[in-house]
């Protein structure tokens, strides 16, 4: 990697490091870059919001988004401190950046007991097996909503 990636990488960790000196959340850091210029920056939060889902990656994504005035990030890059987990590594897959860079991988992430692999394995268990069970309620209502979207002639497609 270039001297570039390396000044983002090393953004990204310094954000990990203040959000867990606060308190904030666990050890993870990220930034979204346009061209040169850092658009998003988030933090692990999850302590500090009592939001399970403000993790550093999709706390990056939401800034990014906001100040770029849109819902996806195809000129970007994430720049984040640790492989994303499945949670993250989903919705960067709907923000549709153009790469993503990290320092830790998700086995050192393991290691100081943020462990997701039980999340990989889940995926593969049927539904109502799963330790919490996906119940599938079918509802003509809820597909008529759906037919009603796909024939929606204003709709806007992300």
């Amino acid at each position: 990697m270039g001297d570039r990636e390396q000044r983002f990488m090393e953004m990204a960790i310094r954000l990990s490091a203040e959000g867990m000196e606060k308190g904030e959340g666990g050890p993870f850091g990220a930034i979204v870059v346009q061209g040169d210029k850092v658009v998003g920056r988030g933090w692990n939060q999850v302590l500090r919001t009592n939001d399970p889902t403000a993790h550093a990656e999709v706390m990056a994504i939401r800034d990014a988004c906001k100040n770029l005035g849109t819902f996806q990030l195809h000129d970007c890059e994430i720049y984040t401190s640790c492989e994303p987990c499945p949670m993250c590594l989903g919705a960067i897959y709907w923000a549709r950046p153009q790469r993503v860079y990290f320092a830790n991988t998700k086995a050192d992430a393991a290691a100081i007991d943020f462990d997701d692999s039980f999340i990989y394995e889940e995926i593969n268990v049927p539904l109502p097996q799963r330790k919490i069970p996906l119940i599938s309620m079918p509802s003509e209502e809820a597909l008529q909503v759906f037919r009603d979207w796909k024939e929606k002639g204003d709709k806007k497609l992300y």
